[in-house]
């Protein structure tokens, strides 16, 4: 059962989250209800360029304008996401569904001409992370995810590699002290 919805937040992996398709990852949670969480790692590029993947949409991709690995499932899906520009005014324009604040969902069948002019921002991802119902929840309480307050530049990031470290530097306290432990705490 969920009591309240983590839709919008980040996931930031705990140090001692090992497996290899989470350890050191940003997550930002699309969706999170009863039926279980559906997000999108924020932090790793690929080296597949935004105009092999989507050529279309290449010339409104941010830097670095790479597809992102969204998760470990379903990688041949393609989730894509839009940052509404700062100051818009209005409805949401046609092809952006509304996520978190300005961020949200690119429908890819609208013609890019068509939303270029309203998004400031935008990125292609691979995959997505998912969990059944009660799934994240448990892992959260095992102290596998840190539930962290997302800001809207976080999955436009110009240098995602350094992400966690710098989500984990701006909680302060305790928090950010994580982002200085090694990859292999044996070697501390």
């Amino acid at each position: 059962m969920v009591d309240i919805s983590l839709a919008g937040a980040l996931l930031v992996a705990s140090p001692a989250l090992d497996d290899p398709n989470f350890a050191r990852t940003v997550i930002l949670l699309l969706d999170h209800d009863a039926e279980g969480a559906l997000g999108v790692v924020l932090n790793r590029p690929t080296d597949v360029s935004a105009e092999d993947a989507l050529p279309r949409w290449a010339e409104v991709a941010s830097a670095p304008a790479v597809v992102h690995v969204g998760g470990p499932v379903t990688p041949d899906a393609v989730v894509c996401l839009g940052r509404i520009r700062r100051g818009r005014a209005g409805d949401p324009p046609e092809g952006w569904l509304p996520l978190t604040g300005p961020v949200g969902a690119v429908d890819l069948d609208t013609e890019p001409d068509d939303l270029v002019d309203q998004l400031d921002a935008f990125r292609v991802f691979a995959g997505y992370s998912g969990w059944g119902p009660g799934q994240l929840e448990a892992e959260v309480r095992l102290g596998g995810w840190l539930v962290l307050g997302a800001e809207p530049d976080d999955a436009f990031s110009e240098e995602p590699e350094t992400l966690w470290s710098r989500v984990l530097r701006r909680q302060g306290g305790e928090l950010a002290f994580m982002h200085t432990m090694p990859l292999d705490p044996t070697q501390n």
